[in-house]
């Protein structure tokens, strides 16, 4: 029984959808409709220091430095999307853990699709290739080569 009650325990700290947030008591503002939106805004951002976490998770001063910057813009009364693009202008695109489609992130969005586009019409070309190949007909023998296929084939018969 204890051995099972270690490893509820031990899975609870280790699942990543169990995962306590970074968020420290002192951040948490006492509005929970405003809470909510910071801890939504925050998810959506990336801590610069991990840059594969968002500053909801991470630990970094940084990140606890964005997380309080995010809270004081929303209690000044910005939406989410003020907070971000004040964020945007401060830090660039790279702040963001989904960057904006846009003609700068082009290239991003559309590289994935077009690698899958160009890679399924390589493997048409090439599968009509090898079928067009096998369908060819034999090429026909000339007069002389029937003669001599014919003398062969008689030659193997007769031993």
């Amino acid at each position: 029984m204890r051995r099972l009650s270690l490893l509820v325990l031990l899975i609870a700290l280790l699942h990543p959808s169990l995962s306590w947030a970074a968020v420290q008591p002192d951040e948490i503002l006492p509005n929970p409709a405003l809470e909510t939106r910071a801890r939504a805004v925050s998810q959506q951002l990336r801590c610069m220091v991990c840059q594969n976490e968002s500053i909801d998770e991470s630990d970094a001063p940084l990140a606890h430095d964005l997380r309080v910057l995010v809270r004081e813009r929303l209690q000044a009364g910005d939406s989410d999307a003020q907070v971000l693009d004040f964020l945007v202008a401060r830090y660039g695109e790279f702040v963001l853990l989904k960057p904006r489609l846009s003609w700068a992130t082009a290239g991003l969005w559309g590289l994935p699709p077009g690698l899958l586009l160009i890679g399924l019409a390589v493997l048409v070309v090439a599968a009509r290739r090898r079928r067009g190949g096998a369908l060819e007909p034999a090429p026909k023998l000339t007069a002389a080569e029937e003669a001599r296929l014919k003398r062969i084939l008689a030659e193997d018969h007769g031993t």
